[in-house]
């Protein structure tokens, strides 16, 4: 594994452990160059996934940016981590249990939309601003006044 501060490709492990929900081996390393200590993750991967974006494009999926969004959309709100871990993780699953290997990136939005809907309101609208492409502040009341309609909190599943 290469050292995310020095580039060096001699690291040593220095602990394994299981996560919390044992969906992945949290391993502590150690550069043995310039001494950095940082943390990795080894997860199972069904299959290899590729997104097929709104333009068409393919790209490969990538967990990490998924989790990059989902963490953006919960900035600075009390969610537990291991609560969205296990969220991001059941998103992965979903997508890797659909059969196909192509995943188109509004499956990825809507999963992510369910998700973020159970676990924080705030979180919810944020992601749904940037994943819907509100460009005034009119698209957010219509959305807020259409969840209200429809499902009277934004907490009822559909």
């Amino acid at each position: 594994m290469r050292c995310p501060y020095c580039g060096n490709d001699d690291t040593q492990v220095k602990d394994s452990r299981p996560t919390e929900d044992s969906g992945a081996i949290r391993r502590r390393r150690v550069c043995n160059g310039c001494g950095g200590r940082f943390t990795t993750f080894e997860r199972v991967q069904l299959r290899e996934l590729t997104v097929v974006k709104k333009s068409g494009r393919k790209v490969p999926f990538d967990r990490e940016k998924l989790a990059r969004s989902v963490y953006t959309a919960l900035r600075k709100r009390s969610v537990e981590a291991d609560r969205i871990e296990r969220m991001i993780s059941g998103i992965v699953r979903q997508l890797e249990s659909q059969g196909d290997v192509e995943v188109t990136s509004d499956q990825i939005g809507e999963y992510v939309m369910d998700g973020l809907k159970s676990l924080d309101d705030v979180a919810f609208v944020r992601f749904a601003s940037v994943y819907k492409n509100f460009s005034a502040a009119d698209d957010f009341r219509n959305f807020l006044a259409a969840l209200a309609e429809g499902q009277g909190s934004l907490r009822d599943k559909d």
